[in-house]
């Protein structure tokens, strides 16, 4: 098995990307194919002399795709950027998954024209794993399709419960659709019509779930639109940041408290545990005929390591045959095929 890796992405640079791949390499006995500029992955590769030892091979793509640029142009004008070079690796056969902490959106776009969709895929969607009171669920789309049809979203609904089949181990995934309301009645357009499509969809579908249930852990998995959905991660997040630095001040502002810190230590690293997305390192890109796996621009060598992680093993259970065979389920009285219009389009980053 070898994982092709995009060197370049990530906010922090191709020094943390590399040494968290060769955590996994040399934990999972796998080769990798770095993707970027050459001479820097070099430099990085010369500081670990252990990697002497491990199956990795290099191939030079001088340009990013930088996070302020637009993904659709910027990938036009840089063919040899790094994101777009190693998903083409993939698509020849140079590698069997693909990992980028770099722009969403250019991976979500080099992805797709490199692999192409599933049969009976419109838009492939961010299948991102968030924790909850009971156990982690499955959130998509987090951020790869903006504007959606009713039918993509039972086309998540059916690719959400596969993965969550095998990331999460659940033999019948609970299916919930994000809404205003738990009435079937509630929403825009797009809801109101999805959950009629979801009741009649191979889904455990248990109705409508409000935001302020997303946590609870009624659903294993949580179908919406990829503009909701990333808004939804991007306001988790800043909230546990939040959350976080405010528990810390109150602790510190009186002895008593810092007392109870420590006594507490145990207990708030298994919190912080729970809600750190670098334990899981990154979301796939569900959908398509290849396997991307899409991390965090703050990637940390240990999200990297986990992304890779998570890469190797959806290779080995086969994620998007699953996903290719349960999609087979899914007819065409969902709605017209609309992938042949036009690509995905994603302004994320």
């Amino acid at each position: 098995m070898r994982i092709a890796i995009d060197a370049m992405g990530g906010d922090l640079g191709p020094s943390v990307i590399v040494d968290g791949a060769l955590v996994a390499a040399r934990h999972l006995q796998v080769g990798l194919l770095l993707v970027g500029a050459a001479r820097a992955i070099e430099i990085e590769l010369s500081r670990h002399p252990a990697a002497r030892g491990l199956d990795l091979r290099i191939v030079d793509a001088p340009d990013r795709i930088e996070m302020a640029e637009a993904a659709a142009s910027a990938l036009r004008r840089k063919p040899r950027a790094s994101i777009r070079v190693a998903a083409e690796a993939v698509r020849d056969g140079g590698a069997d998954a693909l990992f980028s902490a770099g722009h969403t959106g250019a991976s979500v776009l080099a992805s797709h024209a490199a692999f192409g969709p599933l049969p009976g895929v419109d838009r492939p969607a961010l299948a991102t794993i968030i924790p909850t009171r009971t156990s982690p669920a499955v959130l998509l789309d987090s951020g790869a399709t903006v504007g959606c049809r009713p039918q993509h979203l039972v086309q998540f609904a059916v690719m959400g419960a596969a993965y969550a089949r095998v990331a999460l181990e659940k033999a019948r995934p609970r299916v919930a659709l994000l809404s205003i309301g738990e009435e079937e009645t509630k929403g825009n357009d797009l809801t109101r019509e999805a959950h009629q499509l979801l009741k009649e969809a191979p889904v455990h579908f248990i109705g409508n779930v409000e935001g302020r249930d997303v946590y609870a852990g009624e659903a294993d998995v949580i179908v919406c639109d990829g503009f909701t959905g990333n808004v939804l991660l991007k306001v988790s997040e800043g909230l546990v940041e939040t959350i976080e630095s405010l528990l810390h001040d109150e602790l510190a502002a009186t002895f008593g408290g810092r007392v109870g810190y420590v006594l507490s230590r145990q207990a708030f690293r298994r919190f912080r545990r729970r809600v750190d997305y670098s334990e899981y390192g990154g979301a796939p890109i569900v959908g398509l005929n290849a396997l991307c796996i899409v991390g965090h621009g703050r990637s940390s060598a240990k999200a990297v390591a986990n992304a890779v992680t998570m890469a190797a093993r959806a290779v080995k259970e086969d994620l998007v045959g699953r996903l290719s065979r349960d999609l087979s389920n899914v007819t065409s009285d969902l709605g017209p095929r609309t992938s042949e219009l036009a690509p995905p389009t994603s302004d994320f980053s």
